[in-house]
């Protein structure tokens, strides 16, 4: 009990998939995965005003392919597509002269995604709104979204107090134990005047055509019969 694992990380594999697609071996594993950290960071302080939820690497042999999830793909083409040529150039260096290919896939509903929301929240706090009020609205713009459920954790400094607390907020239905229920996790830090507030985000997005039990291969098994009797006595 209390240990804490990360929603993400929970469902690999099951119903998340990996943020780095790529496969090396021992001698390359390091550079690549260096390499993938300084993209990330260099892509995150470059766009962290174009609402970039997600950001996927791939590799092959000689190529990089990286897939932007954002809010705003104006503001990450630029105008003329100039924004994309640069940073394909920056990332090409990076990645040591490898062809690189720059994908943007748009997220239609930015307030139902967990690390947008996070970020949104995150943006509020470092412009002094009250924690409060920015964590009761994010968690009213999900619900009225369609969301199933939300919760919303932040800690640290919170109004400028001079002991750390945390504080959080619920609504709706948040199973973190159920794989089969579609849940997005998403961090953000606020860096206030008083310090760095983390914000943490899980969110429940509606299920859809959830199948909740599987039939057996052979027939109908477990099923009862009419009557309410079992099977051959």
């Amino acid at each position: 009990m209390g240990q804490k694992v990360n929603p993400i990380g929970y469902r690999l594999a099951f119903n998340k998939e990996w943020r780095s697609k790529w496969y090396s071996p021992e001698s390359d594993f390091a550079d690549n995965l260096h390499s993938d950290l300084r993209i990330r960071r260099y892509l995150k302080e470059k766009l962290q005003f174009a609402a970039v939820a997600k950001i996927v690497i791939e590799r092959a042999w000689n190529s990089v392919r990286v897939t932007l999830h954002t809010a705003r793909p104006g503001l990450v083409i630029g105008r003329k597509g100039s924004e994309i040529e640069r940073m394909t150039n920056e990332i090409s260096k990076m990645s040591g002269g490898k062809q690189v290919k720059l994908d943007i896939v748009e997220i239609k509903q930015p307030e139902v995604d967990a690390q947008l929301v996070a970020e949104s929240v995150g943006l509020q706090l470092e412009r002094r709104i009250s924690f409060r009020r920015a964590m009761k609205r994010a968690v009213q713009t999900a619900m009225d979204f369609g969301c199933d459920g939300i919760r919303i954790r932040c800690a640290g400094r919170l109004g400028g107090s001079d002991i750390a607390r945390a504080e959080w907020y619920r609504e709706g239905k948040v199973p973190l134990q159920t794989l089969r229920v579609p849940l997005d996790y998403g961090f953000s830090e606020a860096r206030t005047v008083w310090g760095i507030i983390g914000v943490k985000v899980w969110l429940n997005k509606k299920e859809e055509n959830l199948q909740a039990t599987v039939a057996a291969p052979g027939g109908h098994r477990g099923r009862r019969r009419p009557g309410g009797g079992g099977g051959n006595r």
